[in-house]
């Protein structure tokens, strides 16, 4: 595989501070260009943090003196730079953000987004890469409407899906009719930290903006087709989500209750998740966990403080299957927010692209 010159846009928040650790030593990328706001513009990367470095491990030595570009101004000049960014933006206008990222496409510079914006753009592909590798083929659509060659923008899904839709993925031939899930999500999924949100000490928050409506949405497009140049959403099954703020720094869990056409025993769920694999593995991509599905046979497992950090924070962990009183079974998730749920699952996404020829 040949090595990407890659740019991370929005260098300086929590997930673009993820996307920096992650690409730190990556087998494929090299990081050339990094780029925030306009206040950041014109600093060396170190500077333009002022102290707001959150990850556990120092600043890349590489990227420490590195001058921010202005993401907003200077796309011509990161244009010549890359060969493609990963992009995680702090823009609140959605617009605005929709309208960033495709001037980036346009620009020739493919981009795989964090961000939420173009999640329901019908020619973007929301990719979970174990989920549905086959989004990739509305790309080509997508540069016919963008008037590109190259470029194109792909987004990863919200993080809290990233728990409990893989473990429902393996299940979808039985005819999944219902789904309930209650979301407990960890404070860096807000961009904070215990020290910039003491409030969040010792308390729970039961209301995340905006969150319930993606948890409800998201998985329908992961599960649609591509038909006519768009990606068409299933219409079943029906979700409904209860998403709270916990007091947990790391690791979205989730409690899950399903009811199916047909029924099966828990037995033979559990043999579904644990022989589950998809194209990243198939393909040994760098990111990709050996085994995506981890099962836990103890009552009190998975635990976020244990687990969250499992294959390098890329495995989902399941536990607790039972039958349900209601549903027909229920259980719990967990996956790592900031790894799987934001940079992880993007720096996947983009080797998947990579790997499938979509960023030549």
């Amino acid at each position: 595989m040949k090595n990407y010159k890659v740019g991370i846009i929005g260098a300086t928040g929590m997930v673009g501070q993820r996307f920096a650790t992650l690409l730190e030593n990556h087998p494929w990328y090299t990081v050339t260009a990094l780029a925030a706001s306009g206040r950041s513009a014109g600093k060396t990367y170190e500077e333009a943090l002022g102290g707001r470095w959150v990850m556990d491990t120092p600043i890349p030595a590489a990227m420490k003196d590195m001058i921010v570009m202005d993401a907003t101004a200077d796309i011509a000049k990161i244009a010549d730079l890359v060969d493609f960014v990963f992009c995680a933006v702090d823009i609140k206008d959605k617009n605005e953000l929709k309208a960033l990222e495709e001037a980036y496409a346009k620009a020739e510079i493919p981009v795989v987004s964090n961000n939420s914006a173009h999640r329901f753009t019908p020619d973007v592909p929301m990719i979970v890469p174990e989920i549905n590798p086959e989004h990739c083929e509305v790309i080509p659509f997508q540069r016919k409407r963008l008037g590109s060659k190259r470029g194109f923008v792909a987004v990863k899904s919200n993080c809290s899906l990233q728990s409990y839709v893989p473990a429902l993925h393996p299940l979808r031939d039985l005819g999944i009719q219902k789904v309930l899930c209650c979301t407990y999500q960890a404070i860096s999924g807000a961009g904070k930290t215990f020290e910039s949100w003491p409030e969040m000490v010792d308390n729970l928050i039961p209301y995340i903006g905006g969150e319930e409506e993606k948890s409800e949405k998201e998985p329908l497009k992961l599960w649609g087709k591509l038909e006519n140049g768009v990606i068409v959403p299933a219409t079943s099954p029906a979700f409904t989500a209860q998403c709270l703020r916990v007091p947990v720094s790391n690791g979205h869990m989730a409690a899950v209750f399903a009811s199916f056409d047909k029924k099966i025993s828990c037995e033979e769920i559990i043999e579904r998740w644990k022989n589950f694999s998809g194209e990243p593995q198939k393909l040994n991509l760098p990111s990709a966990p050996k085994q995506f599905l981890h099962y836990f046979t103890e009552n009190d497992m998975p635990q976020t403080k244990l687990h969250r950090n499992l294959e390098g924070g890329m495995a989902v962990s399941v536990g607790r299957l039972r039958p349900d009183t209601q549903y027909d079974i229920k259980f719990v998730c967990l996956s790592h927010n900031t790894l799987r749920g934001a940079a992880g699952g993007a720096v996947l996404a983009a080797e998947l692209l990579c790997a499938k020829g979509y960023i030549d």
